[in-house]
Parts: structure tokens; C-alpha cells; sequence
């Protein structure tokens, strides 16, 4: 059984440096290339305010999470949850960068989030997939053919579904994309051998397009 938890996270701010935290967590698990209904989902109290362009992008504000756990109190709850799966992110050095400074502000080894765990980044196989071109999950989804239109505001469990949606679409047939190891389903096995079983067919310019091509360039 092959189990990944696609893992997304809302912030106080874009840097963690500056002593920004997380305010939300979101996971969805994927078994087997099958979604399931088991999903991890905390608003977390920063015990900070929310910077005013962060909070016009996810819509958080510093009240909603007035009644909510601090982090170090589903600390425990998260990692259960996770336990020794693969992580899928988009852009992960962002996410993996906040949950290294709460486990360390929890007093926990920052390591724990990452050591012995592949982490796979789907920003960062979108870059080799269509380099030079957008490769945001707004992007992704339209590129995929994944309904986003719900997305108003970002949200950490929302964001995990789609993003969830879009690594399935982008690795389904394909056995290698940045060290992942993904079986080929039956289905489209089938339509990978019918395709390579049948006889290719070319078709040749004619003399008359031939000289209009050379003539073209003259």
C-alpha cells in the first residue's frame, strides 16, 4: 500500500525568518492514487497578527483565531497523522521552512519533519514538465482541467484537494518524474500498448510543396 499526504499551509507573512507562523494546516491522504476522506485540517493561534497582504490572500483574521490550539498543542496529532508518509507540497521549501521553526519553538528536533521522509514538490516537477511557463496551482489547475473555481481566497484544506487533484492528473502513466516510483494503471497501460502496438504512418511532402518550401526560403 502506497500511502502520500498532500500538505498545504496558511502563514502570518511570507517570511519565517521574520518570525512568521503558521495559522493553518491542511492534508489530504492519497492511497494507492485513490483520494480518501481522511483529512487532517487545524487553524492554529500564531500568538502574532497576520500581516494585512497575507491576510488578502487566505481572508485569516487575528480574531478567528483567538479560541484556536497553539501549535505545539496538535504538534503531536499532525505527526501522528503523517507518521512516515511521503509528503506532497507545492512549493515545499516554504511549507517544510514553517514547520521546521514550530517544531523548534515546540522544543521538538526541527529534522522530524523531513529526516527518512520523501518529500516530493510539484512546483518543482511542474518547472521541468512546462519550463518557462506559469506553474502556480491556480496555473496547474487549469493546465489539468481542475475545477478551482471555489478558490476566492486560499485555504490550506482546500488548497491540499486541489493540489491532490493535480498530482494525480500530472503523474498519472508516468513512472519516473524527479525520483517518484508511480504504477501505470491498468487503463492506461492498455492505451500506452495500443498506441505503441500500432504501425505509424507518414505521410510525405509532395514535389510541388517541396519546391513552394524551397522557393519560400529563396
Amino acid at each position: 500500500m502506497e500511502r502520500l499526504i498532500v500538505l498545504d499551509t496558511e502563514t502570518t507573512g511570507l517570511d519565517v525568518d521574520d518570525g512568521h507562523k503558521i495559522i493553518e494546516i491542511g492534508c489530504v491522504e492519497i492511497i494507492d492514487r485513490n483520494i480518501t476522506t481522511n483529512v487532517f485540517h487545524e487553524y492554529v493561534n500564531p500568538k502574532r497578527l497576520i500581516d494585512e497582504k497575507a491576510y488578502e490572500v487566505h481572508g485569516i483574521s487575528n480574531d478567528s483565531l483567538e479560541d484556536k490550539p497553539i501549535f505545539s498543542e496538535i504538534l503531536d496529532k499532525f505527526m501522528d497523522y503523517i507518521s512516515d508518509s511521503a509528503l506532497i507540497i507545492h512549493n515545499a521549501p516554504f511549507d517544510i521552512g514553517f514547520l521546521r521553526a514550530e517544531l523548534y519553538s515546540s522544543g521538538e528536533d526541527p529534522d522530524k519533519i523531513s529526516i527518512k521522509r520523501e518529500i516530493l514538490d510539484t512546483l518543482k516537477i511542474a518547472r521541468k514538465s512546462f519550463p518557462g511557463k506559469r506553474n502556480s496551482l491556480d496555473a496547474l489547475c487549469v493546465r489539468y482541467a481542475v475545477d478551482n473555481t471555489d478558490r476566492n481566497l486560499h485555504g490550506a484544506l482546500l488548497d491540499a484537494r486541489l493540489l491532490a487533484n493535480v498530482y494525480l492528473r500530472m503523474t498519472q502513466g508516468q513512472t519516473n518524474i524527479e525520483g517518484l516510483s508511480q504504477s501505470v494503471n491498468k487503463s492506461d497501460q492498455d492505451i500506452i500498448d495500443n498506441v505503441q502496438s500500432r504501425t505509424q504512418r507518414v505521410i510525405r511532402a509532395t514535389s510541388d510543396e517541396v519546391d513552394k518550401h524551397l522557393n519560400y526560403f529563396k
